[in-house]
């Protein structure tokens, strides 16, 4: 049984449905047919990003995805030819494809996903559900106490394992103490940053070409850190987030949405696009944005029959779109664990410890990161942490015009790799001699990008 019917869940219920006969997942939603948001998605409304490592998991789960998803739509930009980005080093240089990032709406994400997974006749839904409680004891979760909310009727189903899927708002510890067990450890990291979107209509004539074009925070600076993201996403539609941490939230009135891309970050490139966009929507608003780690792989001892993964384990700050790829690498934990094992003694924990590994480097980004902004709340990143830091900032640097650089950043990056790439001989050598020259002074478009989005040539 899994709890929860968005991508963490499909995803769960694809892995399963390879190791047993039928997989149920419970959804307190009713899940919509088409491309629309829905209540227990409330961040859909901003910008999402899947990135290559990601992207091959879900696609080594649900074979045929990326295929599916680029049909109905969606883009597959290469990383980081496809993506006009400023950086806290400067503006980063467009290598040929080292990786790549898919960009859509996440309704469009999510229901394209849904629609292939339930395909499976082993899959079946349970929606307008909620999930109250486990049933069981300390040492074997044996099923879900599930709750009917139209009716209040309650009724107690047996499920040989449970996948705890519900994401951010996850009741797993408080269920696994009423179970006897002892308070799952937490760490939280806030920035203290706010979110708004909005949807336009892409300029005419803009066509397929236009890059995903990023101006982000210098986290170094003394100041709030203000970010501006322009994503192409399905039906010739631009979706621009903007961001700000403590004293530097975005604004959340129409009228000042472009004026905060133009003026308040690092450079006004996105507020230049958007002067020729159409809006195509209101804007909308999140503060969710907290780092936020269970770590359930450090209890003494964890129940057999039950398995925590996705946004229900950690969450991140959405600005370095990680939380959708961690969520399908826990799922491959998954299916590769029940591959091993099957359901056998061990299996749950063994499960746990490799989704908190999958963890462990997105966590590191973002935490590392975010708690140098002024303000930021949590505890201070010890030595080798900030020695770390400042190691990456010179690989950024020097990712712009040393190769062995930029692929073991990109690589790291997107998720197609593990972390520890970043201080393979290569990258270390490259990164100790540091950058050939300095970043280029301007946001560094194609010509035929120029045209289309008509700025004018910077030469």
């Amino acid at each position: 049984m899994v709890l929860g019917g968005g991508l963490a869940g499909m995803l769960a219920a694809a892995a399963l449905a390879r190791h047993v006969d039928r997989v149920t997942v419970v959804e307190r939603d009713v899940l919509p047919t088409r491309p629309e948001p829905r209540r227990g998605v409330p961040q859909a409304r901003h910008a999402h990003l899947l990135w290559s490592g990601g992207a091959r998991a879900i696609e080594a789960l649900v074979p045929g995805m990326e295929e599916r998803w680029l049909a109905a739509g969606a883009r597959r930009i290469g990383m980081p030819d496809g993506i006009v980005s400023l950086s806290a080093q400067g503006w980063l240089h467009r290598w040929p494809d080292l990786q790549y990032l898919i960009t859509c709406s996440r309704d469009l994400l999510d229901r394209t996903l849904r629609e292939r997974v339930l395909a499976d006749g082993r899959i079946t839904v349970r929606q307008g559900v909620t999930a109250d409680g486990l049933a069981g004891g300390a040492t074997r979760v044996t099923g879900v106490r599930l709750r009917d909310p139209a009716t209040g009727e309650e009724t107690t189903v047996d499920a040989a394992l449970v996948v705890d899927a519900t994401g951010r708002a996850s009741r797993a510890p408080a269920w696994l103490e009423q179970l006897g067990l002892p308070g799952v450890p937490e760490e939280v990291i806030d920035s203290g940053l706010a979110y708004a979107s909005r949807l336009f209509h892409a300029p005419p004539g803009s066509g397929p070409a236009v890059p995903l074009v990023n101006v982000q925070a210098d986290h170094r600076a003394p100041r709030p850190g203000r970010t501006a993201t322009l994503v192409p996403i399905e039906g010739d539609r631009w979706l621009v987030t903007l961001s700000g941490t403590r004293g530097g939230e975005p604004p959340l009135d129409a009228e000042r949405f472009t004026e905060f891309a133009r003026d308040a970050v690092r450079h006004p490139i996105v507020g230049e696009l958007l002067a020729g966009a159409e809006p195509a929507g209101p804007v909308h608003r999140s503060r969710s944005t907290v780092n936020r780690r269970r770590s359930f792989e450090r209890l003494p001892h964890w129940p057999e029959g039950f398995v925590v993964l996705g946004d229900a384990v950690a969450t991140y700050n959405p600005v370095y779109g990680h939380g959708m790829s961690v969520a399908a690498h826990g799922a491959t934990a998954l299916r590769e664990n029940l591959a091993r094992r099957g359901l056998a003694p061990g299996t749950a924990r063994a499960v746990q410890r490799a989704v908190a590994r999958a963890v462990d480097g997105a966590w590191s980004t973002a935490t590392s990161q975010d708690v140098r902004y002024p303000d930021a709340i949590g505890p201070r990143p010890p030595l080798p942490l900030k020695m770390l830091g400042r190691y990456v900032d010179r690989l950024m640097a020097t990712a712009n015009t040393r190769p062995a650089a930029a692929r073991a950043l990109y690589t790291a990056f997107t998720l197609s790799g593990p972390m520890a790439g970043l201080v393979a001989p290569a990258a270390l050598v490259a990164t100790l001699r540091g950058p050939r020259r300095p970043a280029p002074a301007e946001p560094p478009f194609t010509p035929e990008e120029l045209r289309v989005l008509r700025l004018p040539d910077p030469v």
